[in-house]
């Protein structure tokens, strides 16, 4: 018996200083990603300080895009939305809203909100998708289309918009996305200036409880709704702090399926989206990479921070452990499906930085980390462990990660200052603190769900509900 108890204090105090060193490479991935994010976000304020967007707007050569937003059951928000889109502050683009076999009135709302008419429109591509109903066009917006299709998913009604598409570039995002006006022109601006720019993604915030007024943004404040507001402090530490950090890197690995611009014929090239996993926009991103770095051809995939997409998150602990269930199940997807590239020196900063990162500690990192809170209380309680490694191990896993939330949040207030009321960003900050104490904890139970789900090769979305948006009020001057 005593041998028994000596191996499993053994078993337990390896497992300990494996989830430490979890804990370690985790947080240094994170700090790394923080500075050289601090470090491009002022370099590019200074740039733009330079930058006249009229005057870029009125430059000859600006690309003329097509929007392509996939709806399945969003006549809650969808006319909405669509009013964003049609005044986006951008000289040539079109709006083509797929609508993915909609069960709901989507359909119906569109038709009578726009004043659509059955329309000729020849396709350009022969990407793989469910069938095409019909093809409608606005009255009295002519730049507004609608695709009417058999449902196949996101994936599935992004490559029948594409195949609809006529421009050289195209943004890909969700019905339920509200983008700010300048967006659009701001997005494309890698592609102004580099040729060679094959995707450019923008910044995601959270629109719930922000008030709405003819489909624009007018006020700007925290959700009400606790767990809301723990997303808009994962949205910032994720964009700001994470995959701008990955941009100045050189290895962004994910463009948001929320708001991305894309160059059409690359992405013909590689065959559009996969239809067979949840988490095609990485997927997409990563082929992209895969495809280009195999071929020896020049490429940029960028991320900009200050192009806005404002969109809907869940507010109840079921829709939102679906949503987080489905991105890990879409993250195992991508990264098996691609392993070929992990620790591959061919793939260049792709297969020895960022895939590394992604695979070890994002896809692997939560079934070490939730077990290892349960196993380090154990040993406390047993007492094998010692009070140095006690204080290591919090400082690790607790207060390196408040610290990296706060100066996610400084970052915000440092450079886009988005909420201006100091109440907010007093929440904001207290958010950062104990989110490392109870929340954390239950979105890391979440992915192990989702790593579990695709394990079992669980498929589908999960049915999501949206409130709409919060319209203010339509006499307002």
């Amino acid at each position: 018996m005593t041998i028994l108890i000596r191996i499993i204090q053994l078993t337990l105090e390896s497992f300990n200083y494996l989830v430490l060193f979890y804990f370690l490479a985790l947080n240094f991935f994170y700090l790394i990603t923080t500075l050289f994010a601090f470090f491009a976000l002022r370099k590019y304020a200074r740039r733009m300080k330079a930058v006249d967007l009229n005057a870029l707007i009125t430059k000859a050569g600006v690309p003329p895009v097509t929007l392509l937003a996939p709806a399945y059951n969003e006549e809650a928000t969808c006319v909405e939305s669509t009013k964003a889109l049609l005044s986006l502050n951008y000289p040539e683009y079109e709006v083509i809203i797929i609508n993915d076999g909609s069960k709901d009135d989507t359909l119906a709302v569109m038709m009578d909100a726009y004043n659509m008419e059955p329309a000729e429109r020849a396709p350009s591509a022969t990407l793989k998708s469910a069938k095409v109903r019909g093809v409608y066009r606005s009255k009295y917006q002519p730049r507004l289309w609608m695709i009417d299709k058999e449902n196949g998913g996101k994936a599935d009604a992004l490559n029948g918009g594409i195949n609809y598409c006529r421009t050289p570039l195209f943004c890909a995002m969700d019905a339920d996305t509200l983008l700010e006006r300048d967006a659009l022109i701001r997005i494309v601006r890698p592609f102004l200036e580099d040729a060679s720019t094959l995707a450019a993604g923008g910044i995601i915030r959270i629109v719930n409880d922000c008030t709405i007024h003819s489909g624009s943004v007018e006020q700007v404040r925290l959700p009400r709704n606790l767990l809301a507001k723990y997303q808009v402090l994962e949205y910032l530490r994720a964009f700001l702090s994470g995959r701008m950090g990955w941009h100045a890197l050189g290895a962004t690995l994910i463009i948001s399926g929320a708001f991305g611009v894309f160059k059409r014929s690359a992405v013909v090239s590689v065959g559009g989206y996969a239809t067979d996993t949840v988490g095609e926009d990485m997927e997409l991103v990563v082929k992209l990479h895969r495809h280009f770095l195999e071929n020896k051809i020049p490429y940029k995939i960028s991320f900009v921070p200050d192009p806005v997409a404002w969109t809907e998150c869940p507010e109840s602990a079921k829709i939102l452990g679906r949503q987080r269930d489905r991105w890990q199940r879409g993250l195992f997807e991508v990264l098996t499906r691609h392993r070929i590239m992990f620790l591959n020196p061919r793939y260049g900063r792709i297969g020895m930085l960022a895939y590394p990162y992604f695979y070890l500690l994002e896809m692997l990192g939560p079934a070490i980390e939730l077990p290892g809170y349960f196993t380090m209380l154990i040993a406390i309680l047993w007492g094998t462990v010692s009070l140095s490694f006690m204080v290591a191990f919090f400082m690790v896993a607790f207060m390196f990660g408040v610290a990296l939330s706060i100066f996610s949040v400084a970052l915000e207030e440092l450079t886009f200052r988005r909420y201006p009321k100091f109440t907010d960003l007093m929440q904001l900050f207290v958010l950062a603190v104990i989110e490392n104490f109870g929340y954390r904890q239950l979105t890391i139970y979440w992915r192990i769900h989702g790593f579990i789900s695709a394990l079992r090769k669980v498929e589908g979305w999960g049915k999501m509900e949206r409130k709409g948006f919060s319209s203010a009020p339509s006499n307002k001057k």
